[in-house]
């Protein structure tokens, strides 16, 4: 079966790699994940890895350091360090600003609301798969329980989002004052 003229079996392969064939420039696409459990930030690095995905991961425990990291504001202002995500992996059920709120501020935002974002969570509800479409998730998934089977997610999430769809561009909000981001 081919898709776009690409073989099938060029991207999508069922058997593990030890690295999946990503363009050199798509490797650096950093990936930002929104995640507040320790056992789930655990389980998505070990997947991601074991899928052979290569990309910079990011790492923040809650909403509000997400909006903080695409701010670049606080221990986020070093951008060198701390770079702008090509995709962010997004979990609805954070403490402080929840996934929600995340995707409501980030579509807001002139200047980020072209940033690609994945939810990424344990939920399978109805009203928040909608919820989350409404306010703008461009994919919904949910975490799988079979480690196998978050690798294989985990290979997908790649080979889609960093090698076949073409991101659009995204750049930092203007710095505002110190008070801090106001909840949607």
């Amino acid at each position: 079966m081919e898709l776009f003229s690409i073989p099938y079996s060029t991207y999508v392969d069922p058997a593990p790699r030890t690295e999946l064939q990503i363009p050199p420039m798509l490797e650096h696409a950093v990936i930002l994940v929104a995640e507040d459990r320790e056992d789930d930030r655990l389980l998505i690095r070990r997947a991601f890895s074991k899928a052979g995905v290569v990309n910079p991961m990011h790492f923040v425990h809650d909403g509000e350091e997400a909006v903080a990291y695409l701010k670049g504001e606080g221990k986020y202002s070093r951008r060198d360090e701390f770079p702008l995500p090509t995709l962010l992996l997004l979990d609805l059920k954070m403490p402080k600003w929840d996934g929600f709120d995340v995707l409501t501020w980030i579509r807001g935002q002139k200047e980020l609301s072209p940033l690609r974002i994945v939810v990424l969570t344990g939920s399978d509800d109805e009203s928040d798969i909608n919820r989350a479409y409404h306010l703008g998730a461009n994919s919904f998934l949910v975490k799988p329980l079979d480690f196998e089977r978050f690798t294989q997610i985990s290979r997908a999430i790649s080979g889609y989002w960093l090698w076949l769809d073409k991101p659009p561009t995204a750049t930092r909000p203007p710095r505002q004052s110190k008070a801090g981001p106001e909840r949607p």
